[in-house]
């Protein structure tokens, strides 16, 4: 801390003379003191103890002078206080500081302080404890003090009872008795030594045995490292072979799962998807057949003749059938069916293209009463083989017959309304979705949660 270090004090602590007095604080606490008022009226008694040189080479008259002006100097009506920091806030010159520059006061006021420093220095090397202190630090230490007495009374009073207790014992002692017990005390020491010579033998031959042992310790050590490098690669192998046996079985699981999916799965129910809608048969989505009122394009119906042909000739090569005097040819929207008369073979062509050309040309509808002759065939040879078969509609020389009203629809568009060759198209998607069934249940196990059920006999004919 810089010993020029000055505390700014108020107005009111200054006098009109500018002069100082010097405060101190606690050498404990650090708290301001206030000296008592014999710090400034010294008797004789009192001034000649202090003057008196603590050093052989001190200088009596300069400390009569310092106390003399001092006492002089002592009134604190005109005197502005001043904080004198502890002497571990001070550098190690001195044993005070006064925050504030000294040089700049009087005199007699650096000299008042200089005597009261003396006084405290003084206080302070005649005993163990630094002065000043205020009155609670002073009350504390002679606590402290006192119980130190007390502790050291206890013990001197213990010492002089250990004293006079071996004052009063009898010191007179049997020689012969202690030569013969000092006699038995050489005769074990030698006993001992012997023995110890025995243990030290003994303890030789057992560090010996710890060396080997030790030795043994650090080829098993060393072989139990290895043994634990060798578990570590083995059990890293294991873990990866488990791992990859985990991967093995969800990849079974998977592919089992897919494999019962793909078994359970009806290949002409999912590739031919037969329905209704409205009072159309449809096949994939294609309508198949025109209303006035709905004139569906030629396209369209031309690309549902075609995946009918395509299914009907499935289900044929699935039963090993081959027609008679017909052959089917899917060509998508350009399918036909062939009429074989001996060698002759005549193509009738399974779309059409509407015009003049639809009204005069009569092989449409050739090829219609082919198809709808095919399926009939196909009808006779399934009900050969499961007499339970039996398809919702009746087919006979082009024409569709409703079992309900005995009602008969032909399949042609020549001299036909467009209403009742589109029923007839829509009874001919029903029986050949009857056809899909069964062929699904024959000839693929489990199959029936996959097949679309067809629909009712009841349900097409009131549609």
């Amino acid at each position: 801390m810089d010993s020029n270090f000055v505390i700014p004090l108020p107005d009111k602590y200054v006098s009109k003379e500018r002069t100082f007095s010097v405060n101190f604080t606690c050498q404990r606490c650090c708290q301001p003191l206030k000296l008592h008022s014999t710090f400034r009226d010294l008797d004789s008694q009192t001034f000649s103890e202090l003057t008196a040189p603590p050093y052989p080479n001190a200088d009596r008259k300069d400390r009569i002078d310092l106390i003399e002006t001092f006492r002089n100097r002592s009134d604190e009506s005109s005197v502005m206080r001043k904080i004198v920091l502890p002497i571990k806030f001070t550098d190690a010159g001195s044993d005070f500081m006064v925050v504030d520059d000294l040089s700049n006061l009087p005199f007699d006021s650096n000299y008042l302080g200089k005597v009261t420093t003396q006084l405290f220095d003084l206080m302070s090397n005649y005993s163990d404890v630094d002065h000043p202190l205020c009155e609670e630090c002073t009350d504390n230490i002679l606590d402290q003090m006192d119980q130190q007495l007390r502790i050291a009374e206890e013990e001197v009073k213990e010492y002089r009872d250990f004293q006079e207790q071996l004052e009063m014992e009898d010191e007179e002692e049997d020689l012969d008795k202690l030569k013969s017990v000092l006699l038995k005390y050489q005769e074990t020491e030698a006993s001992l030594q012997e023995e110890l010579s025995q243990m030290e033998v003994k303890q030789s031959e057992m560090k010996e045995m710890l060396r080997t042992l030790e030795n043994e310790c650090e080829i098993l050590q060393r072989e139990e490292d290895k043994r634990w490098q060798e578990y570590c690669r083995i059990q890293r192998q294991v873990l990866l072979s488990e791992d990859n046996l985990h991967s093995v079985e969800n990849q079974i699981m998977y592919t089992q799962g897919q494999f019962d999916k793909l078994s359970k799965t009806n290949v002409f129910n999912a590739t031919f998807h037969i329905w209704h809608s409205g009072h159309f048969g449809t096949i994939n989505g294609f309508r198949l057949g025109r209303l006035p009122n709905i004139p569906v394009e030629w396209a369209e119906i031309n690309a549902a003749w075609g995946q009918t042909v395509l299914l009907l000739h499935s289900l044929a090569k699935k039963i090993n059938l081959t027609f008679k005097k017909y052959r089917l040819v899917p060509m998508g929207n350009h399918s036909l069916i062939e009429s074989v008369e001996g060698n002759k073979v005549q193509q009738l062509p399974l779309y059409c293209c509407g015009g003049i050309r639809y009204v005069l040309d009569n092989r449409f509808d050739q090829a219609m009463v082919g198809f709808l002759d095919c399926l009939q065939q196909f009808k006779e040879t399934v009900e050969q083989g499961d007499a339970s078969f039996h398809l919702p509609y009746r087919m006979e020389k082009g024409r569709i017959i409703d079992k309900r009203t005995e009602k008969y629809y032909s399949i042609k568009v020549q001299l036909n309304s467009e209403e009742q060759w589109t029923k007839a198209l829509k009874f001919m998607l029903t029986n050949l979705k009857w056809a899909l069934a069964w062929v699904s249940t024959q000839f693929q196990s489990n199959t029936s949660a996959a097949i679309d059920a067809p629909p009712s006999y009841e349900e097409v004919a009131s549609s």
